[in-house]
């Protein structure tokens, strides 16, 4: 007779893992809906859990504000028969620079130092740079290449900090010229 939260709960969490919240830009790819921990239950087999708790987030473009995914996220959850709570914790903004001196002095002293092209992208995940983005401040992340990155052993060349200190030395005196 008693109302299984996870069963209750799979219908919406299937329709918000579903959702096309938007189809990204040029710069960012389509907004998704990740869960990254669910948890319910005592560990007992014969025991219906009581309640379910499901932590989740969004990587979300610049095409959505934190305000929309809130109110699109509610809408699906109120049309099942869920009760829930959320709580809500903004990590930071997505963010674009626009092309300017610093971006500019970045691509020229890429080119200088390696002899390759570069190409501007926001794909390298979670950053830093929403933190200063808001203040106006122009952003560039550069730095060592990701083939090892959040892995063990994760490890860095010798020679790739060589080259990126050479990159930055050059970005500098782009800057100041």
């Amino acid at each position: 007779m008693a109302a299984n939260p996870i069963h209750l709960a799979i219908p919406a969490l299937d329709e918000l893992a579903r959702e096309i919240w938007d189809q990204g830009n040029d710069f960012f790819p389509a907004t998704s809906f990740q869960i990254s921990n669910i948890n319910g239950g005592t560990g007992a087999t014969n025991v219906i859990p009581g309640t379910l708790d499901v932590l989740f987030n969004f990587r979300f473009s610049t095409e959505l504000t934190e305000r929309q995914l809130r109110e699109r996220t509610e809408a699906i959850l109120d049309k099942y028969p869920i009760e829930y709570e959320a709580e809500w914790n903004l990590s930071g903004q997505p963010f674009l620079t626009a092309k300017g001196d610093l971006v500019e002095a970045a691509l020229k002293s890429i080119s200088k130092i390696t002899g390759l092209d570069s190409e501007l992208s926001t794909a390298g995940g979670t950053s830093d740079g929403r933190f200063i983005a808001p203040m106006g401040t122009q952003v560039v992340e550069l730095g060592p290449i990701n083939e090892s990155i959040h892995r063990v052993d994760e490890n860095v060349s010798i020679a790739d900090l060589d080259v990126l200190t050479a990159i930055y030395q050059n970005i500098l005196q782009e800057l100041l010229n």
